[in-house]
């Protein structure tokens, strides 16, 4: 949901509190009311995190909730599911007022976004080349309505896409001992 008429500068979007719980995003300058996250896309980010920790990556480097700066034809913020964060990327949020990876910071290593039905396009194709702007090494977009995880690494200017499903293990170029399989991941819907 759009909700002011008139584009907000990135300084403008940093400095902006309604003063309610809202989150939102910021797409070409045009401040975006995010929907609540469905219990399953919460389940899964959950999921990942806690993997993520057992795999020995420190919770520091771990963030839900955390956005990042990204190229558009104007101001544009994203807030992924999930962000595994370089210690030097850590470092440099440690005491911001706002958990915001800005333009001048390194990206994170890797951006997980889990798909809303209705938002196939944003997470395939709009954040896709959003995040091949700020040269994001891995992002993955974990899809439940299709059963399917998409790991992109970006290859010498382009993001090289792997589709993983079912019993297979999801490859990570940079996470390279996960032994997680598509099915145990997307099967946290259940209690």
């Amino acid at each position: 949901m759009t909700i002011a008429t008139r584009k907000m500068t990135l300084t403008e979007y940093l400095q902006y509190d309604d003063g309610t719980d809202t989150w939102y995003e910021l797409e070409n300058g045009v401040l975006l009311a995010m929907p609540p996250e469905s219990d399953l896309n919460q389940r899964i980010a959950s999921f990942l995190f806690a993997y993520f920790l057992q795999q020995g990556i420190p919770f520091y480097c771990l963030r839900i909730g955390a956005e990042i700066v990204v190229s558009g034809s104007q101001a544009t913020t994203r807030v992924p599911d999930l962000m595994v964060l370089s210690e030097e990327l850590a470092t440099a949020l440690t005491g911001a007022r706002r958990s915001t990876v800005l333009l001048d910071m390194p990206p994170p290593l890797l951006v997980v976004e889990i798909v809303s039905p209705g938002q196939e396009k944003r997470d395939y194709r709009y954040k896709r080349s959003e995040y091949a702007a700020r040269q994001i090494p891995e992002y993955w977009i974990v899809d439940p309505l299709q059963q399917l995880v998409t790991v992109l690494q970006w290859v010498e200017g382009l993001y090289e896409e792997q589709v993983f499903t079912g019993a297979q293990a999801i490859a990570s170029p940079h996470f390279s001992d996960l032994s997680l399989t598509v099915d145990q991941l997307l099967e946290v819907n259940q209690p």
